[in-house]
């Protein structure tokens, strides 16, 4: 583990997104009396507070607040997360596991319908504070 002791607590956030690829339509749709998206959200906010426990050798931190989005797009859903912390590292692992922890449920209860259901895109956004400060990915013009 990388030693953050000499480190100040800063406010930091982190910002990622996945894709779901699929032709099924959940918009409104139940699935055993559970909203499939409302399930992931919290699968996704239970995985980022759990992150150090997943990843080796990342610092158990302080979470602050964990937000999960899931919006429809042409292809499938995008998944959305923000986290924010105030602590002596940053939180991009957290964002990125609960992309992926939300995905991964989401595409659980489709594969019996959708069997080519699957995640791409799996990326750091965007974060700011900390030493290196602010960084933002390019987006390609589309």
């Amino acid at each position: 583990m990388v030693d953050v002791s000499k480190k100040a607590p800063t406010r930091r956030t982190s910002h990622a997104s996945c894709l779901i690829v699929t032709d099924v339509d959940l918009t409104g749709r139940t699935f055993e009396e559970l909203d499939p998206v409302h399930a992931s959200r919290i699968a996704g906010i239970l995985a980022a507070k759990q992150t150090a426990t997943l990843i080796p050798l990342c610092h158990p931190l302080n979470i602050s607040d964990v937000q999960v989005d899931v919006v429809p797009v042409t292809n499938g859903l995008e998944v959305q997360a923000k986290i924010v912390t105030v602590d002596q590292t940053g939180v991009e692992m957290e964002a990125l596991v609960a992309c992926a922890m939300t995905a991964l449920s989401i595409v659980s209860s489709l594969l019996s319908e959708d069997p080519s259901a699957h995640v791409e895109d799996l990326v750091l956004l965007k974060k700011s504070g900390g030493k290196s400060g602010d960084w933002g990915r390019l987006v390609k013009p589309t």
